[in-house]
């Protein structure tokens, strides 16, 4: 890769080289000028070329040195603007009180799942057998879990998650049990009625997200009135922090999974700087739902990144990524390919991940295994098309705070499956320079489309009805509560949080 002082250094031997082979061929000129006119006139072209070639060459590496001089400064600009958010301690301050929201709320879910009596418990059903992958089956959980919370239910998983496709051990081949309540001493001979936002069963089954006629407000991207007020000002994706809390408790592990992933983060060395996780599909979907990534796109904003925190830390600092992937190949061309990086991740778990060797106990390990340590990386590069990568980012955020900005992703933007639509608020006009943009004007609600990452998002501006490009940077996804479809009254649970 080019710094501005080799290509500096390459520029000037280029013209020094090019000085001396006009000043030989010039007085190669005068010696013979009077014997050989028409080869003269040959050699005096082929020198006029050979500058003409040098000149290009030099411009060439000119507009390198430009090139790196305009990133440098965009380094340094990002740096400074980082920086500015730790002033006065304000990273760790935010930190603690997002981890003191972080166990209210684990908390509230505590005593709900655990009531006194079960047999008198409200409760809602969660069925397992959505056929689906593990990312995708742990989002339906996560669903039942804050359609349940959200009416003021306990949620139980039918016959207690022994049926479960990854683990002939059910639910708690991996995890600890979601609630101490047993299906048959809550549910028993009852039959549980058909969820409805109104229903006054004791027992409810819930269905799919995607069958639901009505959906209730607080779903995705929902978070609760009674702490909106702090969590847009501590956290940079509101919506992100509160559903992870469920996805958080439904994933702690039970002793035998705990053991394993105490293992599998020794062998990262997390305490002697950044990690950047990286988590590469290749098997299923590609092609289809998601496209085709090679391992240098990924490497590309690694290195973005890193670069940036040299200039924000001001040292050089050691390149390390941890690879969670789905094919094996992945980890060993990484190596090859960037000697420069320490690469961390098991090809074992690659093989569990391959389709054929999916539902079984040392899959749901591995999977599990990528998941939380791309949670304890610093940043992350992956395509949010991935469950997988998006449940190491929701994990990220009960783990480290406000994470929220902490990613950069290959194709999609951050979303929930069944989620409200994604809205943004503009934050600055903006005039269409072509006809394939749109006009914003400061206020405006804008339904998202997509980041195309190259500076414009797609979107529907909801005054206007018109669909097109604008200016990512002209609006912002948090802003205004009442964008989440917050439903007062719903989260009473949480009203004694103090702020």
């Amino acid at each position: 890769m080019w710094t501005m002082k080799s290509a500096a250094l390459v520029a000037i031997a280029l013209w020094f080289m090019m000085l001396m082979y006009l000043s030989t061929q010039m007085f190669g000129l005068q010696s013979r000028v009077t014997h050989e006119d028409g080869k003269l006139i040959t050699q005096l072209g082929e020198a006029i070329s050979s500058l003409k070639k040098m000149k290009k060459q030099n411009e060439e590496l000119w507009s390198i040195i430009e090139a790196e001089q305009k990133n440098y400064s965009l380094f340094s600009l990002l740096a400074t603007a980082s920086n500015l958010s730790d002033v006065d301690d304000a990273a760790q301050w935010r930190k603690r009180s997002l981890q003191k929201l972080t166990d209210t709320i684990q908390h509230k879910i505590y005593e709900i799942q655990n009531p006194t009596d079960c047999s008198k418990a409200r409760t809602l059903i969660c069925n397992l057998d959505k056929e689906c992958g593990f990312g995708c089956q742990m989002h339906h959980v996560a669903y039942c879990f804050v359609t349940a919370f959200g009416t003021r239910r306990m949620m139980v998983l039918n016959n207690n998650g022994i049926h479960w496709r990854y683990s002939q051990k059910g639910w708690t081949g991996a995890f600890l049990p979601i609630t101490s309540c047993t299906f048959e001493d809550t549910v028993g001979s009852t039959i549980p009625s058909v969820f409805s936002i109104d229903s006054t069963a004791r027992i409810v089954s819930l269905g799919i997200v995607d069958g639901l006629p009505n959906k209730p407000q607080f779903l995705p991207l929902s978070f609760p009135s009674s702490i909106s007020d702090q969590l847009i000002k501590l956290h940079s994706n509101p919506p992100v922090f509160f559903i992870s809390q469920f996805i958080w408790y439904l994933m702690r592990s039970n002793e035998n999974l705990k053991s394993e992933l105490d293992s599998a983060t020794r062998s990262i060395p997390f305490s002697k700087g950044p990690v950047v996780g990286l988590q590469v599909r290749r098997t299923d979907k590609v092609g289809t739902e998601a496209d085709f990534h090679s391992i240098d796109e990924y490497i590309q904003w690694t290195e973005i990144w890193f670069k940036v925190q040299e200039r924000k830390q001001g040292r050089n600092i050691t390149r390390r990524v941890y690879i969670a992937t789905d094919d094996p190949s992945v980890i060993p061309e990484t190596r090859q390919k960037y000697p420069n990086y320490e690469v961390y991740g098991d090809t074992k778990i690659a093989n569990t991940a391959q389709l054929r060797n999916r539902y079984s106990d040392t899959s749901l390990y591995g999977v599990v295994t990528d998941i939380r340590l791309l949670s304890q990386c610093d940043y992350l590069v992956c395509t949010f098309s991935s469950q997988v990568c998006r449940m190491g980012f929701e994990l990220m955020q009960v783990l480290q705070g406000d994470a929220g900005e902490k990613f950069h992703s290959l194709d999609d933007l951050y979303y929930y499956g069944g989620q409200y639509a994604h809205e943004q608020v503009a934050i600055e006009n903006h005039e269409p320079e072509n006809q394939n943009e749109i006009e914003l004007q400061v206020g405006d609600t804008v339904g998202v489309a997509g980041n195309h990452w190259d500076g414009y998002s797609k979107g529907n501006n909801r005054r206007t009805g018109k669909t097109g490009l604008y200016p990512s940077y002209k609006s912002l996804t948090c802003g205004l509560p009442n964008l989440y479809g917050i439903a007062a009254g719903f989260f009473a649970e949480l009203n004694d949080y103090e702020h």
